[in-house]
């Protein structure tokens, strides 16, 4: 027999000898008043026996039925009793055993605690009630710490056992990759790749331009692909983004020909811009380095097949070669939508052979090539390394950049895709985790300093204190979220491209004057401003910039209903000073004086205007007129003393409203305990609002 139930029984034994040694006097008690009955009927016999012979019977009989009736009971008690101790006993065992266990874990909300005990979410806020817990704003999602888990789970009887992070299967590698490096054999020669690099408006759209009209005639010697890029200007000289640009190459580990563009102009000085690139370890073939220099006019044409041979030249002697066999592998150039063939890419073919038909994947996005063709928009039926090829059929849009690799089949590419999701999901959870774990510890430690300091209070003193601090705070979380409004400029971009697209954002990456206005990136993509772009802004009160997109008459008129600016550009820098001039605009204005003219005091004294005296100064104007309407400020030493408005302005008794230079006068201040002193200087001044300007600087 189990412990406990030994326990029980003893319990029950007793109670039960209790119950009969009450009854047992009850028995004594009833027998003592018999006897008591017998011996008064026993006088009553001679008198009354033939009278109530029944009766008698009857009396003598009922302490008799009684012990029978009191014993029958005493049994029928001892077996209720006995049952309802052994119901008692099981019901004990049985809550002992089914004690309900709750699953819990770290950073834990409100409303999964409630589902995970099966109690409705009132019941969580009830069991918080005299806690620490600030109920007023806990909401169901909100984030619980340990210590309230462990309380509400302790104050439901409830047996606590804490949950790891699932550890999901894991998952076999679907991603695809790139070949291992092709035998040197079956290597053969390939055209160079060149990227043109430099400062914004350097001529490199022109220098472009000129460049593909001399494709032709450089073709004979090997022939250049061209894409987007900037250089150097003989009139500028080294400039920000021509320093990043010779970073980028450093950092690829590809050589640089040196372009000096706009030699044409009569101020160009390209030795000047040679020497300034020494201090970049740029060190051209002038001054005993390899690097090519080629002075230039993008305007003019002059020596852009010097270029062009100098590009080929380097070519050759670095013996570009490629491996045109096998899955194609690739890189993303730029990405765009057209309207009647879908997703496109311009992309460079670095290995393999591109056909009509191959499966490709790019990013987490794949296509079946249905068309393909060059940099003038003719078709071509295949694309080998080194070709800039523009590419149709893709599933989804990948971004600029992204790696290019050719699978065997469809339901490959989609594995391949679904597998770079699937990484991507959890590298979003594991920083979810973190976050929450963050936020957490915040909250536990929050929690304790509120602990140290209500701590010893009583819950009403609490509650009071705190209704009282948030009394106080909601007046200045009003002004802080009007403050915030009027300090924040939500903005949406869309780019004909994807490249576009991300050079405006690697320029947003520059922004550092959140302190005076911030920069909200809500939205951003490629393709004509659509209505969903015109609901965005106007829901974040934003303005929509566009870089060589169109807004449909339509989507203008809309935008205009709502309230939403629509700014479209074709040149990159002329849209970064709109959006300056937008943050210049949310910004307060600066308050400037503005000198209006200045007097010297030559004498003090004063006057008596009822019972007061009013102190007076005699000046004589130096600079300009003193105008009694506008605001007065007094000098001693350099330092300003006062700050106000006159009360009066007399040339000697009449009193005027203004006093040029050279009159003398007299003046009085609206502060009286100003006391003047030979040699002070007034000045007076008028405020002007001053449209402020931010401080930042993208770099052109």
């Amino acid at each position: 027999m189990p412990w406990p139930y030994v326990g029980v029984k003893r319990n029950m034994n007793q109670k039960l000898l209790k119950l009969e040694n009450l009854l047992r006097f009850h028995i004594v008690c009833r027998q003592l008043h018999s006897l008591c009955q017998r011996r008064t009927l026993a006088q009553w016999r001679h008198m009354f026996s033939s009278a109530y012979p029944v009766w008698t019977a009857q009396l003598y009989a009922r302490p008799w039925q009684t012990d029978a009736l009191i014993r029958a009971a005493l049994s029928q008690h001892r077996l209720l009793v006995t049952k309802k101790e052994e119901r008692s006993q099981k019901s004990q065992l049985s809550s002992r055993k089914s004690k309900k266990e709750v699953e819990v874990w770290i950073g834990m909300t409100v409303e999964e605690l409630a589902r995970a005990m099966e109690k409705d979410i009132d019941y969580i806020y009830e069991s918080l009630m005299n806690t620490a817990v600030d109920i007023d704003s806990l909401e169901a999602d909100s984030h619980l710490d340990e210590v309230w888990i462990k309380e509400v789970i302790k104050m439901a009887g409830m047996k606590l056992k804490w949950s790891k992070l699932k550890q999901e299967k894991v998952r076999e590698n679907k991603d695809a990759v790139k070949r291992p490096q092709a035998d040197p054999a079956l290597l053969t020669p390939r055209f160079p790749v060149v990227t043109i690099m430099g400062h914004v408006d350097h001529g490199k759209t022109t220098l472009l331009d000129k460049l593909r009209k001399t494709q032709v005639a450089a073709m004979e010697a090997g022939g250049i692909t061209q894409h987007i890029g900037a250089f150097l200007a003989a009139d500028d000289g080294v400039m920000k983004q021509t320093v990043e640009s010779i970073q980028h190459a450093k950092d690829a580990q590809v050589p640089i020909v040196l372009a000096i563009n706009k030699c044409d102009k009569p101020e160009a000085d390209p030795e000047k811009v040679k020497k300034e690139l020494l201090a970049y370890d740029v060190v051209c073939e002038d001054y005993g380095g390899d690097v090519q220099a080629v002075h230039v006019s993008a305007l003019t044409g002059d020596n852009m097949m010097a270029l062009a041979e100098a590009t080929v030249a380097l070519a050759e002697m670095l013996e570009l070669k490629a491996d045109p066999t096998g899955p194609v592998e690739g890189t993303v150039i730029e990405s765009f939508t057209d309207k009647g063939r879908g997703p496109v890419t311009t992309a460079i073919i670095q290995r393999g052979t591109l056909r009509k038909g191959s499966i490709l994947v790019a990013g987490k996005s794949w296509a079946k090539v249905r068309l393909m063709f060059d940099e003038n928009g003719k078709t071509i039926n295949e694309a080998y390394p080194s070709m800039p090829v523009g590419i149709v059929g893709w599933r989804d849009l990948p971004s600029a950049g992204d790696e290019i690799l050719e699978v065997e089949s469809e339901p490959r590419a989609r594995q391949v895709v679904d597998w770079r999701k699937y990484e991507q999901e959890q590298e979003k959870n594991k920083e979810s985790l973190k976050l929450i774990e963050e936020k957490r510890k915040e909250h536990q430690e929050a929690h304790r300093k509120a602990r140290e300091k209500y701590g010893t209070l009583h819950w009403k003193e609490r509650s009071l204190i705190k209704y009282k601090e948030k009394k106080q705070q909601q007046p200045l979380k009003l002004k802080e979220r009007v403050e915030r409004e009027s300090n924040v400029l939500p903005i949406i971009i869309k780019g004909d491209v994807d490249g576009s697209v991300e050079a405006l954002l690697d320029i947003m990456d520059t922004y550092d004057a959140s302190h005076e206005c911030e920069l909200e990136l809500v939205h951003f993509g490629v393709g004509d401003i659509s209505e969903n772009d015109v609901n965005l802004a106007e829901t974040f009160h934003g303005v929509i910039y566009g870089f060589n997109v169109n807004a449909a008459n339509v989507i203008q008129q809309s935008a205009a209903k709502k309230g939403v600016k629509i700014k479209l550009h074709k040149i990159i820098y002329r849209l970064i000073e709109d959006l300056q001039e937008e943050l210049s605009s949310r910004l307060p204005c600066n308050v400037e004086e503005h000198v209006i003219g200045e007097a010297s005091i030559l004498a003090t004294f004063s006057i008596t205007e009822g019972k007061k005296k009013v102190p007076v100064a005699g000046c004589r104007v130096q600079k300009g007129q003193l105008e009694k309407q506008k605001k007065f400020k007094l000098i001693r030493n350099g330092h300003v003393l006062w700050k106000g408005s006159l009360i009066s302005l007399k040339h000697h008794k009449d009193d005027i409203s203004v006093s040029k230079t050279g009159m003398d006068c007299g003046l009085s201040l609206d502060e009286e305990k100003i006391e003047f002193k030979v040699g002070d200087d007034i000045v007076c001044y008028e405020e002007k609002e001053v449209v402020a300007k931010t401080s930042w600087d993208p770099g052109f």
